[in-house]
């Protein structure tokens, strides 16, 4: 039987953090909620919440990297936050590259029929399960010998 997994993807935003979960078999992401980001403590006091509810092993974070693959400003910036909020929770961070994860949630909002511009919080839940997704898929890949991670 395989190890039971809990994670949080975080879709880390300057206004707000979508935030996803995994059923404990670690097989499907769902989008759980959106923080509205207030102040650093608030935002780890709801995550906290999240990850004592969830019992959180990782926190899955989606890494905005430049389309030519550099680590640009933003991708700084959500790796200096995920350190603090990776201290506070007491939680190992594991990143994943969240190119196009917005672009993609959006486009699921619109299949929908849904306005994109009444629904950021919903990018943002969608986005974040999209990247803890992402992450969980590459969990199940069976790693090959010499290739690179």
């Amino acid at each position: 039987m395989a190890a039971r997994i809990s994670a949080l993807g975080l879709d880390l935003g300057s206004k707000r953090i979508g935030v996803a979960g995994c059923d404990g078999t670690g097989l499907i992401a769902t989008g759980l909620t959106t923080i509205e980001r207030t102040s650093f403590d608030r935002d780890v006091a709801q995550l906290r919440q999240l990850v004592e509810e969830r019992q959180v092993q990782v926190l899955v974070v989606g890494l905005p990297y430049s389309m030519n693959g550099d680590v640009g400003f933003q991708a700084k910036s959500v790796q200096k936050f995920s350190n603090r909020l990776s201290e506070a929770l007491q939680l190992p961070v594991e990143y994943v590259d969240e190119r196009l994860t917005s672009f993609q949630a959006e486009q699921m909002i619109i299949a929908e029929n849904r306005s994109p511009s009444r629904n950021k919080g919903l990018i943002d839940r969608k986005a974040a399960a999209l990247i803890l997704q992402q992450w969980l898929d590459e969990r199940r890949q069976p790693k090959r010998e010499g290739t690179l991670p």
